[in-house]
């Protein structure tokens, strides 16, 4: 870690002098037709002084249509889970320690609306693949425009850009594979020069590797944007119908003897099969996105949101009903200006999201709702108001955030006549500011340092999760990063850089754990010393038109991440310098993107992960194991077709891992073992 930091400063020292590092520079970046939109910076990635990862479409296009999961992995930092096909959990520098199932302690948004909810949980579930074009990640504790969180933000986007003529394209796609594998989907793109619209359906289905884990899902998707005079006005709207059965974790000797069972019965506690285990989702969901340019330097922004979910959950102790309604809004109000040679950008705004959740529990007799347990209401309400300033001036930016957030939650449980009162979380406010600051060192090289505060209150479902008990008790965990990196093009814009050292000391970090009924809770684990590295490299070994090849990159990304627990007792254990639970030591990620002259194509990623703590005792870990992933496939342009034409291969090298483990699992049940090798091909058109 010193002797990255060392060597970041000395190259700020020496400002990479391009002759002495013996390579040709010539002034551009291999992505210079990108901009970063993370903090409203609007400047090219190797400029803006932010830990970001940008995700193009080819990336995602590197492996099966039918999940984020590979491109998002192969960003260093990033680690995406999936404990069954449809539960999915995400982690950006860690974050997965609060993650059971769905994405929290991570802010979503998708065309600037957020898909975040009051009660801080995120359905990434609900949408298919093919329904996004780029991403953005943001690393480390976003604070200011973002309000409250620790663990990043994604920045998801598919807006339809405007055409000159008036433009008609139809798409469509089909997938088949191992385990029944079966992923279409169909859209319909209109564009002019002021409305553009794109409809989209999609439809995945799998029996899945393991006992209990078939999934259904269905969506429907419109995306549309119109521009008149000064305004412009984005729509996002969906319906999503998603069925996942939930295995269940297995014990160590389980997984050897065969990995693809569902948990058993144990006890007097039914199996996953017994009991139907499933999550029947449907969502509906419309958001407004407005822009209006009210003078040359003043302009402003706004959204508002509304959202249904009806969520039903055989598990194996109950069966749950759940009914949320979620609503949010949004404002910025941006002002540029331009003196000289400085360009000063402010921006004060804010965001409030509710949510309000209608929560039955009932016996689970088979799969089918039995006698009353509880029928509890929850209410969450968020909200933070932000104030932004970027200065830019040649070479230099300097960027200055603080927001300042307030959460409350009330919870009154209706079948219980002492408990018709209500019970509501202490406020939890506090003031989160961020600072920024880059300098290009060459025109093709740029170094960046940050100073953040992190602050992220409980969600919803961990105050109350599955053991139904009110955790009231729990507090926001919180802590400054500190960061530095530099970033940029060598060797003629041949090979794209990313390399970033961060000190993030975490308080009050909240922690998963599971009763002898498989229901998580939470509690709250004292302090995590989380320093880390990450390095990101792509180069272009070859990109000319020859009789056979057109371009061969190669490209890697590596992630070290020693976390250990700083302060952590329970009851009379201590876990200070144990290994922060769920995190590996090391993940590298690499691959090859080749293309021939008659256009065949070869993506192949390898993932490779070092084992993973399983509690926070480090008396059980997950095996270290290579994930290699293979496509190979064919574009045909006849006339106004395009057809490309895949197939594929999952766990190449057959390797026997979990891909999403229960943490601190009671019984030492970890384990939900992902497939071994598998296989899948398919097509897709545009006209």
């Amino acid at each position: 870690m010193k002797k990255l930091i060392y060597f970041i400063l000395l190259l700020l020292v020496q400002k990479v002098n391009a002759q002495k590092l013996g390579f040709t520079d010539t002034g551009t970046d291999t992505l210079q037709g990108i901009t970063v939109h993370a903090f409203m910076l609007n400047k090219k990635w190797k400029d803006a002084p932010v830990a970001v990862a940008l995700i193009s479409q080819s990336e995602i296009q590197r492996s099966a249509p039918t999940s984020l999961l590979p491109a998002l992995n192969s960003v260093a930092g990033v680690r995406m889970e999936e404990r069954s096909p449809g539960s999915y959990r995400l982690s950006i520098r860690g974050s997965t320690l609060r993650s059971p199932f769905g994405v929290r302690n991570v802010k979503v948004y998708w065309n600037d609306i957020p898909l975040t909810d009051g009660g801080g949980n995120t359905y990434l579930n609900l949408i298919d693949v093919s329904q996004i074009n780029t991403a953005e990640v943001i690393k480390g504790p976003s604070s200011s425009i973002y309000g409250a969180g620790t663990g990043g933000v994604l920045l998801l986007n598919s807006v339809p850009s405007f055409t000159e003529n008036k433009q008609n394209h139809f798409n469509a796609g089909i997938t088949g594979g191992s385990y029944g594998l079966f992923a279409q989907n169909a859209g319909y793109t209109f564009q002019n020069k002021q409305f553009a619209s794109v409809l989209q359906q999609s439809h995945l289905q799998s029996n899945s590797y393991r006992q209990q884990s078939a999934v259904r899902r269905d969506t429907y998707n419109w995306i549309a944007k119109w521009q008149t005079g000064a305004q412009t006005l984005d729509v996002l709207a969906f319906y999503s119908n998603m069925y996942y059965q939930t295995p269940g974790g297995l014990t160590l000797a389980e997984m050897l003897k065969n990995p693809t069972a569902a948990r058993p019965a144990v006890g007097t506690t039914p199996g996953a099969v017994e009991q139907k285990s499933a999550i029947y989702d449907k969502t509906a969901f419309a958001g407004l996105h407005h822009t209006l340019q009210i003078n040359p330097s003043l302009s402003t922004e706004s959204v508002v949101l509304v959202n249904h979910n009806a969520i039903t959950n055989p598990f194996l102790t109950k069966y749950e009903n759940r009914d949320e309604t979620n609503t949010g809004l949004s404002a910025k109000l941006i002002y540029q200006h331009k003196i000289g040679q400085l360009t000063l950008q402010w921006v004060n705004g804010g965001e409030w999201l509710y949510n309000h959740s209608r929560i039955d529990d009932y016996a689970n007799n088979g799969g089918i709702a039995g006698n009353v347990q509880f029928k509890d209401n929850l209410f969450a309400n968020q909200w933070y108001v932000f104030s932004q300033l970027q200065l830019s001036r040649k070479k230099f930016t300097f960027n200055a955030g603080l927001s300042f957030n307030n959460q409350q939650l009330l919870y009154r449980r209706l079948t219980d006549s002492t408990m018709l009162h209500d019970l509501t979380t202490q406020n939890q406010q506090v003031f989160t500011p961020r600072f920024s600051m880059g300098y290009q060192l060459t025109p093709a090289v740029s170094w960046y340092a940050i100073a953040a505060k992190g602050f992220s209150p409980p969600t919803l479902a961990e105050f109350f999760p599955q053991d139904r008990i009110f955790h009231s008790e729990l507090k926001a965990e919180y802590g400054w990063n500190v960061e530095t990196g530099i970033k940029g093009s060598l060797l003629n814009n041949a090979l794209r850089f990313d390399v970033a050292a961060y000190h993030f000391q975490l308080q009050n970090a909240i922690v998963m754990r599971v009763n002898a009924q498989g229901a998580q809770y939470f509690v709250n684990s004292g302090g995590a010393l989380e320093n880390g590295i990450e390095i990101s490299a792509n180069y272009r070994l070859w990109q000319k038109n020859t009789a056979f090849i057109s371009r061969f990159n190669v490209w890697s990304s590596y992630s070290f991440q020693p976390y250990h627990f700083s302060n952590y007792e329970q009851r009379s254990n201590n876990y200070a310098g144990k290994a922060v639970t769920g995190v590996p030591k090391n993940i590298i990620n690499g691959g090859i993107d080749m293309v021939t002259a008659n256009h065949f194509y070869v993506h192949a990623i390898l993932c490779a992960t070092a084992a993973i703590p399983l509690n926070d005792g480090n008396t059980s870990y997950a095996d270290a194991y290579q994930n290699l992933q293979l496509k190979i496939g064919k574009t045909i342009q006849w006339k106004q077709i395009m057809l490309n034409i895949f197939a594929g291969m999952d766990n190449v090298l057959n390797q026997k891992y979990s891909l999403g483990n229960d943490i601190n699992a009671f019984g030492g049940r970890y384990y939900n073992p992902a497939p071994r090798r598998n296989y899948y091909a398919g097509m897709s058109f545009n006209l």
